[in-house]
């Protein structure tokens, strides 16, 4: 009788320790971990994605907030992806670029997290960034609209660069025994962001002209890196339309400048901009903002769409 008490509390037992098995399977663990040890990461769009991706390699799984083709400035987060949020181990995002991720990430309870605004410098820039001015603010009086600091900061190398040595801190701490790797991860992803600095340095140092418009000012800071002037159709927000004013203003402005392409992007609807290249007699192309990638990108990832900006700014610019 004993024997059979015996096994049968084995068994028992043994039957829980399976269960909390199949559990810890299949749910996510309370140390933001998956099942097999990686360090859950949540990335609030694609340039924090690249970066967790990048400098975390094998050691983390990393979850997207924004869908490929999806607006990131429009994002609405599901329960689910709330749930999923409030279960990393780390969580990298830009805040003041998506309210409802940052109101989620208030709540989350997660420790570890990088904000790419807090590890860089950010700026204000309107309708027009000039970049030999090199201002932090003065010029947002050009605006028609924008209050807030411009976002776009991974697309400047430099900038991104700063942002990938804060992600790396994060990482770090969020996950001790793999420190190593993301520092010599993080060293090689700064070494080749270093190198498309140069390129874009290189590649845009003997043009015809400075200035190049957009649909959405997007390109404030590689504007101000490189020395060049960004006039943007509408604002920061990619969806705002130009003033019956500011369509004037750029029709001046295009014929002074000797303007040649006028740029939409893959994401925005690009009406405006072909309109406007219609009026002035000018060629369209596509400069990319990068939040997202798709089918429709020219490059399956951050340094392969830069290459094909760079390329259409040069085209653009009369690069010698």
């Amino acid at each position: 009788m004993n024997i059979r008490r015996h096994l049968t509390t084995a068994a028992v037992a043994g039957a829980a320790g399976l269960g909390l098995l199949a559990l810890s399977a299949c749910s996510p663990t309370a140390s933001g971990r998956t099942a097999d040890g990686k360090l859950r990461v949540t990335a609030s769009f694609y340039p924090m994605e690249f970066l967790a991706a990048q400098i975390g390699g094998k050691h983390v799984e990393v979850t997207d907030l924004t869908k490929p083709g999806v607006e990131p400035h429009d994002l609405e987060l599901t329960t689910k992806q709330t749930a999923q949020l409030g279960e990393s181990g780390a969580v990298v995002y830009l805040k003041g670029l998506q309210p409802a991720v940052d109101e989620a990430i208030a709540q989350s309870g997660v420790k570890h997290i990088a904000d790419a605004a807090a590890l860089t410098s950010l700026e204000k820039h309107g309708t027009e960034v000039d970049g030999h001015h090199h201002t932090t603010g003065d010029n947002a009086s050009h605006s028609d609209s924008e209050g807030g600091n411009d976002p776009h900061i991974w697309l400047d190398p430099v900038k991104y660069a700063e942002v990938a040595k804060g992600v790396n801190k994060t990482l770090a701490t969020a996950d001790p025994k793999h420190k190593a790797d993301y520092q010599k991860n993080t060293d090689a992803l700064v070494k080749k962001l270093t190198g498309l600095d140069a390129e874009f340095k290189d590649g845009l140092k003997n043009r015809a002209s400075d200035t190049f418009l957009t649909t959405h000012a997007a390109f404030g800071y590689l504007a101000e890196r490189y020395g060049l002037t960004e006039e943007a159709i509408s604002g920061l927000d990619p969806e705002s339309e130009p003033s019956a004013h500011r369509m004037k203003a750029l029709h001046t402005l295009a014929a002074d400048h000797h303007v040649s392409t006028v740029f939409f992007e893959t994401i925005a609807n690009p009406a405006t901009a072909k309109t406007l290249a219609g009026d002035l007699h000018l060629r369209t192309d596509v400069l990319d903002p990068l939040e997202g990638i798709t089918t429709k990108s020219r490059g399956r990832d951050y340094f392969g769409v830069q290459r094909a900006n760079l390329a259409a700014l040069q085209k653009a610019l009369g690069s010698k």
